[in-house]
């Protein structure tokens, strides 16, 4: 069984990867972003489409059981090695200048989703084919307020990179406003799932542990790690027993989150913030990065979207009210970080383009998504809904970003094409 378990898995990666490059080609002619084609590609092989025209074949390529448990815990190597280099490539200093914008626009990019989504959820619920009975007013609330809140972070950082933004002060903005709202977005969904277990320790666990991690990793673990910086100049690389130092430490950030209900890939981003920068960063990018993002971080899209059915929604009813919570999305996100970039002066183009960015939410709202309708919280029919707000709120980002600001933006002299 565990090597006819290996034989499958390696089919599963040579279709995987296969369908996001040709997804991926398509996905950047039409204007969007490679990651939003591997996005894309996991629902293409899923149930939502392979499964509809060829179910024989869906089921025969990704059957549930083993096979299916390796793809996840691969995909989640691969999400949490991801965001390690996104931390790693987090300057810290850029966002310095501009606190009081970061904190203006996570705070809207929080609140508002939490009041709409409470005027939202209440009709929903009393409608009774939403939210599983026993879910009270004020679980179907918060989570419906944290699935419009959450941001497509490992996507939006994936978008920053593929632009050109990284380590520019709206890109390190997008990144800083996006991981405080995901962070507070799963500490909501800590105390939702503890209301619904009648267990008040997991929130405090959760949001106090995260806390007290961050604290400890950005203090002394940052101390401690500042002498890989001047030994890896002195080798004049990275070295084998260096980097086995870093992947011990990562697993263990990324076990350790997860154990107490934030998500791994928080330890993991914060770990790669505290990571020495200059020669340490770079060389370290350099051994990790084409691997993480040619190989491993394609299964964490495809993987999600193995778990959607959009099929579901089949009625006009449905498609209203999927079209409702679009709306509500945008204007909970996208419109309220754009309104509060403005009111703290940030030019029209920079903040309808952060809004933008923001707006996205990607396989992370999946994820939260799956572990609402795991937990007996959301309905299959309210679940598939909001996967397809995901998915437009997602599609939408990189056109109006590049309509508002990418095509603005000034190009090097060196990199001007002659006519």
């Amino acid at each position: 069984m565990p090597a006819a378990t290996a034989i499958h898995f390696f089919l599963e990666l040579a279709v995987i990867l296969a369908t996001c490059r040709v997804v991926g080609v398509i996905a950047k002619r039409v204007g969007q972003p490679q990651v939003v084609g591997e996005m894309i590609a996991g629902v293409v092989l899923g149930p939502s489409l392979l499964g509809e025209l060829a179910p024989g074949v869906q089921q025969a390529l990704f059957p549930p059981g083993p096979a299916n448990v390796v793809l996840y815990t691969v995909a989640q190597i691969g999400l949490v090695l991801y965001m390690f280099l996104i931390g790693l490539n987090f300057d810290v200093d850029l966002i310095k200048h501009r606190a009081g914008t970061a904190v203006a626009v996570s705070t809207a990019g929080i609140m508002a989703p939490l009041v709409l989504g409470a005027l939202v959820a209440v009709p929903l619920l009393a409608d009774g084919d939403y939210f599983e009975d026993g879910v009270t007013p004020v679980m179907a609330m918060l989570f419906l307020g944290a699935a419009i809140a959450i941001t497509a972070f490992p996507m939006l950082a994936r978008i920053i990179f593929e632009k050109g933004l990284s380590g520019t002060s709206l890109g390190t903005l997008a990144l800083a406003c996006g991981a405080t709202d995901d962070a507070v977005s799963w500490c909501i969904l800590a105390v939702v799932l503890a209301m619904n277990r009648d267990h008040p320790a997991m929130a405090v666990v959760a949001i106090g542990g995260g806390v007290l991690y961050t604290v400890v990793v950005m203090t002394i673990g940052r101390r401690a790690l500042r002498v890989l910086g001047p030994m890896a100049e002195r080798h004049g690389t990275v070295t084998p027993p260096m980097l086995s130092v870093v992947l011990i430490l990562l697993m263990a950030c990324a076990w350790f989150t997860d154990v107490i209900g934030i998500y791994a890939i928080f330890g993991a981003f914060i770990l790669g913030v505290a990571m020495p920068s200059g020669f340490f960063e770079r060389h370290l990018t350099s051994r990790l990065e084409p691997l993480v993002t040619t190989f491993l971080l394609p299964m964490f899209f495809v993987y999600s979207g193995l778990n959607t059915h959009i099929g579901l929604v089949n009625t006009p009813t449905l498609w209203a009210v999927t079209l409702g919570l679009v709306l509500v999305a945008i204007a909970g996100k996208g419109i309220a970080c754009t309104l509060a970039a403005r009111m703290k002066k940030v030019p029209l183009r920079e903040a309808v383009a952060l809004g933008s960015l923001m707006n996205a939410r990607g396989l992370i709202g999946l994820i939260l998504l799956n572990i609402g309708l795991e937990a007996g919280i959301v309905t299959p029919t309210l679940f598939t809904i909001l996967v397809l707000v995901a998915i437009v709120t997602t599609l939408m980002a990189s056109p109006i970003f590049e309509y508002v600001y990418g095509r603005h933006r000034v190009v090097p002299q060196s990199a001007a094409v002659t006519p």
